[in-house]
């Protein structure tokens, strides 16, 4: 199937979404159990990570760890927000910069000023945006970034988002008096559907959308090890404890330009696998045997996937061994074969 669709449906009783583009599944929601980033505490101090710059709080769901964090005392109260997963046995990410993160905008009680994406390149455009922002935030501190998918929106959509995240905020970042307490729930699958996948679509919300749309046989590709990339070309994609390993490999292809075809196709669809498979932390990528001159088109490659990715990766460069690092935030969950 052409173009863009949404299809909403549930996994093993959970909530679920997922992009399809072009009859190729390009992102996937899963819901859990676990407490999903975007989720706000009013959480205790408890005590300092020496050695780590941060420290341990008390919130409902457990231990959360907050980095960066100067003059704090135990038992003092904090408006926290997660910021990830988990890794099994390790505290809860969260940040005391908290976001109120909607469709069309984001509030910052941390950082004031009117802002909008720069992606929206019309100027006329974005004076608009800047008056109904000034308009909504009239008499706020609190600072507010008007994201990309305001363009061609209602104006009256816009600043009602506007306003319904100012008040969230408000009645939220003030909210210190009490014990633990989850003050926001972090937006679950189709919510996460309806505010980050902004673009034009086919949206299916019937019970069996997926089966409907070839979404579990994408799911069913997931679950394996390797990934075909064209020709006699593949990777293998292999989480451990210690980080995630990705080996490129050209098979029976031996011709002189194997290796550097290998590993421009399988960067440009790595951070779409990682994206599925829910991994972050360490990635590093073994890529194909290829001439060190080839290195600068592999990496530029790798850069321009990574931009129009949605997750947050940084790539650190190149080892003496010749393999690529990677960083990723840990913002979804591992997809696991058992979870359809």
């Amino acid at each position: 199937m052409k173009g863009r669709l949404i299809a909403l449906d549930h996994l093993n009783g959970r909530e679920a979404a997922a992009l399809m583009v072009d009859g190729r599944l390009e992102d996937l929601f899963l819901g859990t159990d676990l407490p999903a980033p975007g989720t706000i505490y009013r959480g205790i101090v408890e005590r300092p990570m020496k050695g780590q710059g941060g420290m341990f709080l008390r919130t409902p769901d457990g231990a959360a760890f907050v980095r960066q964090v100067k003059g704090l005392a135990p038992a003092q109260r904090l408006i926290v927000q997660v910021t990830g997963y988990a890794e099994p046995g390790k505290a809860i990410p969260v940040t005391a910069k908290v976001l109120f993160k909607s469709r069309y905008a984001i509030v910052t009680p941390d950082a004031p000023g009117r802002n909008v994406s720069r992606r929206i390149k019309d100027e006329d455009v974005r004076e608009s945006l800047l008056e109904i922002a000034h308009d909504a935030m009239a008499g706020s501190d609190f600072g507010v970034i008007l994201r990309s998918s305001c363009e061609g929106a209602e104006q009256g959509e816009v600043a009602d988002d506007i306003a319904a995240m100012r008040d969230l905020a408000e009645r939220v970042s003030g909210d210190l008096d009490g014990e633990v307490e989850t003050l926001v729930d972090g937006d679950g699958p189709h919510l996460l559907a309806w505010r980050e996948w902004t673009d034009r679509a086919e949206i299916d919300t019937g019970s069996g959308s997926f089966e409907r749309h070839g979404v579990l046989d994408a799911l069913d590709d997931l679950a394996r090890r390797d990934v075909p990339l064209g020709g006699h070309a593949s990777m293998a994609i292999e989480p451990t404890r210690a980080l995630v390993a990705v080996d490129v490999n050209t098979g029976g292809d031996t011709s002189p330009a194997a290796g550097l075809k290998a590993n421009l196709a399988a960067v440009k669809d790595l951070p779409r696998q990682l994206r599925l498979r829910g991994l972050g932390g360490q990635i590093v990528i073994d890529p194909a045997p290829t001439a060190k001159k080839d290195r600068r088109q592999i990496e530029s490659a790798l850069r321009a996937a990574l931009k129009r990715d949605s997750v947050e990766t940084v790539l650190v460069g190149w080892t003496p061994l010749g393999h690529i690092e990677l960083q990723r935030k840990r913002d979804r969950l591992p997809y696991r074969g058992d979870m359809t």
